[in-house]
């Protein structure tokens, strides 16, 4: 069973991604390093002891849907009920609104606990986070005054719906459409796909956000409005009135996250009784524009799936660890006890289990390093929140996709580490490496956001903050060196090489784009964002480390760097030199 690491969870929070200092700069008002302490150890007593036993029960039942409604699996109703009760949905929402208004790291820091508990179950108020932060910033007054108070108690629930059968990662070819009413509000007509938590009984509102194209609007996603869609619509005075004209026409039947229910949305065909069908809407900011009113809701919902990956890997870690001390077989090297030695004692499962933690560990590094970006950008002004933003948006493609791709590959080391049972269903090693494949995928493939990377992010500033982020890597590499500690051996010298792979990677890929040598430069995308991921949070966990008199955290920072750093290497010429061959092969598909 899952037992959040409370004390790892805050080290990282607090040491490495940046708090301490924050706070002592006054950044949260009020709040306190105990405070956050507090906070995360409640957060992870709840995870642990409501959320996680909902993991097995919610693959098992599914969502099953009759007559247009979904029934969740059994106890999570009184599990989200005691979620919101406690004030966890609020944690980060305005305070104008009900919210406490604290900061997006702890929201972060929560959010992992969830999903380490049911990864099913935590993606859920993860949208409704990014309904909140999108009508926060681009509805109408009256629309935030009636929809917001409900939103961020978690009394109703968000959705996101973008994707359409023809329009997948191409969300400019969307089809549903919106008619302009006399009353001022719109109708919409259409179908979305992949609707996370479209239909489902934990709330008695959801407050869709729908991408859909006007009659006369330019072709393209200069062409897409974004419109707010309630499946019950409200009154004036905030209570519950006449069921709009969306409805939910199916559930997927998924290789992983079963109890969370993936949806087929129909807008505007009639379904509703007793008027004209189409689906009653209201613009959220400005006709046309509304592609950047979403992404708004998208860029942290990504940086929320990029912790999902680091959830699930937790929780296959403490899987595979828990297996492996129990496990007996064979007499590992040096074994001095009776009979067979445990299999954590054999050195090739070890690597194993190591690998998994350390990867678990550079990546929550890099996605509280984000999510820390995103408070110092909400609470600066002028060039430091620019400075701010920059490293958000230069962070957030790493964060979602290093994370979740380290999610896939410690689900599946935790498999090995089971050896057969692993792939019996019982275990539960299989569940998770079911449960992770999808955050690779949805919210922007990885290969999308790697092109992201290279195309957008690393011109921040005319490409100085990339330049500048290296430097202050560089500076922890330098405070490893100076400790000359013996426990960090040649950790130092590897995060230094790592780090100028990077830079020279970095650097190549710049140039490409800057000479219009486009299909190179995304040809080398993805390897260059696995030797980002892997060069920062190398370093990042060198940063836990120093200064601090914990060895394991020492030894876990060497393991690191001696053993998985090295890829860095292969990784840079594959973005340098591997364009050529990729492209000539192209003749080799057919």
């Amino acid at each position: 069973m899952y037992r959040a690491p409370v004390e790892e969870i805050i080290h990282t929070l607090r040491v490495t991604a940046g708090l301490d200092a924050a706070l002592e700069e006054g950044r949260f008002g009020d709040l306190s390093g105990d405070l956050v302490d507090a906070i995360v150890e409640e957060a992870g007593r709840f995870a642990s002891t409501r959320v996680a036993p909902l993991l097995e029960v919610g693959d098992k039942h599914g969502t099953p849907l009759k007559d247009g409604e979904v029934t969740t699996p059994p106890g999570w109703k009184e599990v989200y009920r005691e979620w919101i009760d406690g004030g966890w949905n609020a944690l980060t929402g305005p305070e104008e609104f009900g919210g406490q208004g604290l900061p997006m790291m702890l929201a972060i820091a929560t959010f992992e606990m969830w999903n380490s508990g049911s990864m099913a179950f935590g993606i859920g108020p993860t949208l409704t986070l990014g309904a909140i932060e999108a009508l926060e910033a681009h509805a109408a007054d009256d629309l935030r005054q009636l929809y917001l108070p409900k939103l961020v108690s978690g009394e109703w629930m968000g959705t996101m719906n973008l994707t359409e059968p023809q329009a997948g990662s191409d969300v400019g070819a969307l089809r549903t459409r919106a008619e302009r009413a006399e009353d001022g509000t719109y109708r919409i007509f259409g179908s979305k796909i992949f609707i996370t938590y479209g239909e489902h009984d934990l709330t008695d509102n959801i407050v869709h956000l729908v991408l859909a194209r006007l009659p006369d609007a330019p072709q393209g996603t200069k062409g897409i409005s974004l419109f707010l869609v309630p499946k019950v619509l409200v009154n004036k005075d905030g209570s519950l009135g006449a069921r709009n004209d969306v409805f939910c026409g199916g559930v997927e039947h998924k290789m992983g996250i079963h109890g969370s229910p993936t949806c087929t949305m129909i807008y505007g065909d009639g379904f509703a009784k007793d008027r004209e069908p189409g689906a009653v809407g209201w613009l959220i900011g400005e006709e046309n524009r509304g592609l950047a009113c979403m992404f708004t809701m998208m860029n942290n919902a990504r940086l929320a799936v990029g912790i999902q990956g680091v959830a699930v890997a937790e929780t296959a870690y403490q899987k595979a660890l828990a297996y492996a001390e129990d496990r007996r077989q064979m007499r590992a090297p040096g074994w001095k006890g009776e009979g067979m030695s445990p299999i954590v004692e054999h050195p090739d499962v070890q690597r194993n289990l190591l690998t998994m933690k350390g990867l678990t560990g550079a990546a929550r590094a890099i996605a509280y390093a984000c999510a820390h970006a995103i408070d110092m950008a909400k609470t600066g002004e002028g060039d430091e929140a620019r400075f701010w933003s920059d490293r958000a948006n230069l962070l957030t493609p790493v964060a979602k996709a290093f994370s979740t791709d380290i999610g896939v590959d410690v689900a599946s080391i935790g498999i090995q580490v089971h050896g057969g049972m692993g792939y019996i269903e019982e275990t539960g090693a299989a569940q998770l490496l079911r449960d992770a494949r999808i955050a690779p995928i949805y919210e922007g493939t990885n290969g999308i956001q790697a092109i992201d990377l290279v195309q957008r992010k690393l011109s921040l500033a005319g490409g100085q903050h990339f330049a500048g982020y290296i430097a202050e890597l560089r500076e922890v590499a330098e405070a490893v060196n100076a400790s000359n500690s013996i426990e960090f051996g040649e950790t130092a010298k590897r995060l230094f090489d790592g780090l100028d792979d990077l830079a020279e990677a970095g650097s190549w890929l710049q140039a490409a784009i800057a000479a219009g040598r486009v299909s190179d430069a995304f040809a080398g995308a993805t390897p260059f964002l696995r030797l980002f991921g892997l060069a920062a949070g190398a370093t990042y966990l060198a940063k836990a480390a120093v200064g601090g008199n914990n060895a394991g955290r020492s030894a876990l920072a060497r393991f690191f760097a001696e053993n998985l750093l090295a890829e860095t290497a292969a990784l840079k010429d594959r973005v340098i030199h591997g364009a050529a061959s990729l492209l000539a092969a192209r003749t080799a598909l057919s």
